[in-house]
């Protein structure tokens, strides 16, 4: 089932939260967090920015692939993913920004299952992940090829920073940790 998250909702951290945590299996020990995009791209700058907000954070469970220094792009993606060995007990949440219809332009969406990078613009890339973020940048125009050029930065920042804080909250409540740990490490 998907649910709409409005990307400023001040509330939106949480119910990434909760529909995470309802996502992962019993007995998972690490959480690998991969952010698909690109670093030149507005619109497709997303994954790389949750990434980077991540990086650092827990990382006794959390591993981060995909950042705005070392993105995961259409070019690297494969090549990159074909290196990381994602364990049995381990969890992938993948993140990318998306074209979507009127409605859903600024929503967070979460699926369970993999994404497929690139999809919306005819690229046949990898799989990825055992459950999907999807940021829902920019009204899919296909007459509109620099859409991705043209979405907001604003946008991008404040929904990888909802998604960030989402995902964290996440690994501190199924981990465990005390709730006075960061959320971000902002610095």
């Amino acid at each position: 089932m998907e649910k709409l998250i409005p990307y400023n909702h001040k509330l939106a951290p949480f119910f990434i939260r909760d529909r995470l945590f309802s996502l992962i299996p019993e007995g998972t020990e690490h959480i690998y967090v991969v952010g698909i995009g690109s670093n030149k791209i507005n619109g497709d700058s997303l994954g790389p920015f949750v990434g980077t907000l991540l990086e650092g954070l827990y990382t006794n469970h959390i591993t981060v692939a995909g950042t705005l220094k070392y993105p995961l792009d259409a070019v690297t993606l494969e090549t990159d993913l074909n290196q990381i060995s994602f364990p049995n007990n381990s969890f992938v949440v993948a993140i990318d920004s998306v074209l979507g219809s009127e409605q859903t332009v600024n929503s967070i969406l979460i699926r369970d299952g993999a994404i497929s990078p690139g999809a919306g613009l005819g690229n046949k890339l990898p799989l990825v992940g055992d459950c999907s973020v999807m940021g829902v940048v920019f009204k899919n125009i296909p007459s509109e090829t620099r859409s991705l050029f043209l979405t907001d930065l604003h946008l991008i920042y404040t929904m990888a920073t909802t998604i960030a804080k989402g995902i964290s909250l996440t690994a501190r409540q199924y981990f465990q940790y005390p709730s006075n740990q960061p959320l971000l490490l902002l610095g």
